[in-house]
């Protein structure tokens, strides 16, 4: 059965303006600690094709090299509206199954389709991913990629036991959700803990999978010089180099995509915080 919500564009367009002041309290934050940031995917997509929001698209990815990130996660304690929203990654929330962290409307839901029976705290959310070296020489790079994808799909396991797309693949996922994430999480850290040791061309989101076909890393320069970038008539920080970014990430990043492919991520439960419903 399925039970995917229908968001009409008045009820899309709401969510996105949460987000948008989520953006803003993340943008405070950084720069009262001079915490370096970048919009990344498809909100620097948006920002730089649209001015903002892609107009179908219902969420924010924010990146961060690995020490800025410490940082934020660590100012996020004393600095972030706890009224308001909640900082979560597997140390704040120890259901929550993704390598990276989340900022989360704490008065709002959002549960994508699969993942209702997780147990993680729900609400509204931005994504922020902490950005780290990878390999350099290629046949480590190529071990590099291989062993975060296994670390990553032991972490949606949980997810892909109820999602995967026939019996054989959610059997695997039944196996793989076997393993603890405690377990995952430790090796993240201690491979991110090496490689962020040594200098490298080359960084990615350890959890978050590369763009089909260039699945080898960005370039840390990418990261390392950002600017102010208009977004829904505010200012945030994206990264100067943003042109080579999209265009490694997305091809042609100018042309829209076909309709059939203009879609939001499939939602099985949302509720606006009340100043967002009339």
């Amino acid at each position: 059965m399925d039970n995917t919500l229908e968001l009409c564009p008045d009820q899309l367009r709401k969510l996105q303006m949460v987000l948008l002041d989520m953006m803003s309290e993340v943008d405070r934050i950084c720069r009262k600690h001079d915490i370096k940031y970048t919009m990344i995917g498809g909100t620097l997509l948006g920002a730089v094709r649209h001015g903002g929001f892609i107009p179908w698209d219902d969420d924010v990815d924010i990146g961060m090299l690995r020490g800025e990130y410490e940082s934020f996660k660590s100012v996020c304690q004393i600095e972030l509206d706890q009224d308001k929203y909640f900082f979560q990654d597997n140390t704040t929330d120890p259901d929550y199954r993704w390598g990276y962290a989340r900022i989360r409307r704490i008065d709002s839901e959002f549960v994508r389709v699969g993942q209702e029976h997780m147990k993680m705290k729900t609400g509204i959310f931005l994504d922020i991913y902490p950005i780290d070296n990878v390999p350099d020489f290629y046949p480590f790079r190529l071990l590099h990629v291989v062993y975060c994808f296994i670390l990553r799909k032991i972490l949606y396991s949980q997810t892909g036991v109820v999602t995967g797309k026939n019996a054989l693949v959610r059997l695997v996922y039944g196996i793989l959700n076997m393993i603890p994430a405690a377990f995952v999480f430790r090796r993240l850290e201690k491979l991110a803990k090496f490689w962020n040791g040594r200098r490298t061309k080359y960084v990615r989101a350890l959890t978050f999978p590369m763009p089909k076909g260039r699945s080898l890393g960005f370039l840390a320069r990418w990261y390392s010089d950002t600017s102010d970038m208009e977004f829904e008539g505010r200012i945030f920080k994206a990264m100067c180099a943003y042109d080579e970014y999209l265009k490694f990430k997305y091809g042609n990043y100018t042309a829209l995509p076909p309709e059939d492919k203009r879609h939001w991520h499939p939602a099985a439960v949302i509720r606006l915080p009340s100043e967002y419903i009339e």
